[in-house]
């Protein structure tokens, strides 16, 4: 197989999660789920999310239907480990200019074929939204034969003529960062409000405890700077649309008519680039995974799987490699 070897890995602690050190980039954090001879699956997360941002109704979904699971915290976010690079200035980040040692989104798909590796998972079907969408859109057109399948939800090319945040949007996001849990809390729920779409709405219960939660898991207060190099990574790099156009696994986009952070626009411009992509639009969804939608997305990127003729090769029962 291609990509990186990993150095070491852990045993899972009480909450599933694992740890493995990558000789050329960060420690990432995972979580392996479902049937032992399950097909694989792996799911990457959105900007500054992390691993627990896959509602459990979805993860259940698919390994219901077989897929063994893989999840993990990308770079500068959640229990992985931060990069140790400052992160851009305020005025850099209002230019939309990069740091000139900012790493990319193929460093950060680099990641996730390195856990691959590690997995001895040669082929899998890839799910990401929004910049977890940037990535496997690169893993995709980067390393073809690793993957069978490609779901992008609510993502985009880079081009900055489509899937730009409403400018409402960018005003919330300008905010300083939350300095409690529980005006996190109250951010989140405020901003799913606003992005979330009109006709699939959030459990508040459950965001409410996820936003709770994830506050440590994530780093509190101290995740402004992880956020904002993830940032970096989108703008460093570019307009991916020539890129895209190199993808040949079957491709699935997916966005919502009501998507407030990535305009509907740079679903239709992936789905444009990418050759023989199918392009499902909902009505009323937004930026948000809501229990409403759930259930279709499982059973669209499944159908999607299903007619994939390639096979692919199951992590062992362990998740060790093999």
């Amino acid at each position: 197989m291609t990509g990186l070897a990993p150095v070491e890995s852990t045993e899972p602690d009480a909450t599933g999660d694992r740890f493995l050190d990558l000789p050329a980039g960060p420690r990432l954090c995972f979580r392996v789920e479902g049937p032992a001879d399950g097909v694989p699956l792996l799911l990457i997360a959105g900007l500054g999310l992390d691993l627990t941002s896959w509602p459990d109704r979805m993860v259940d979904g698919f390994t219901g239907r077989g897929f063994r699971v893989v999840r993990f915290d990308n770079r500068d976010a959640g229990r992985s480990s931060r990069v140790d690079a400052p992160p851009p200035g305020r005025v850099r980040q209002l230019l939309a200019r990069p740091r000139p040692d900012a790493y990319d989104l193929a460093d950060m798909a680099a990641d996730a074929v390195g856990l691959l590796d590690f997995l001895g998972i040669d082929r899998v079907h890839l799910v990401g939204m929004s910049m977890g969408g940037m990535i496997a859109q690169t893993v995709a057109a980067r390393h073809p034969e690793r993957v069978a399948t490609l779901t992008s939800i609510f993502s985009t090319t880079g081009s900055r003529r489509v899937g730009q945040p409403a400018w409402s949007t960018l005003v919330r996001l300008a905010k300083a960062p939350a300095r409690t849990v529980e005006e996190s809390v109250e951010r989140h729920l405020a901003m799913l409000a606003h992005i979330g779409g009109t006709s699939y709405l959030p459990d508040e219960t459950l965001e409410r405890a996820w936003a709770a939660t994830v506050w440590d898991r994530c780093g509190g207060n101290r995740a402004g700077a992880p956020v904002a190099r993830q940032i970096d990574a989108i703008r460093a790099s570019g307009d991916r649309t020539a890129e895209l156009r190199r993808i040949t696994a079957p491709t699935l986009v997916v966005h919502g008519d009501a998507d407030r952070m990535v305009h509907p626009s740079g679903g239709r411009a992936t789905a444009a680039a990418v050759p023989g992509a199918r392009h499902v639009e909902i009505p009323g969804m937004g930026h948000h995974l809501a229990p409403g939608v759930l259930d279709r997305l499982v059973e669209l990127t499944s159908e999607l799987a299903g007619a994939a003729t390639a096979p692919v090769t199951p992590a062992s029962p362990t998740g060790d490699p093999v």
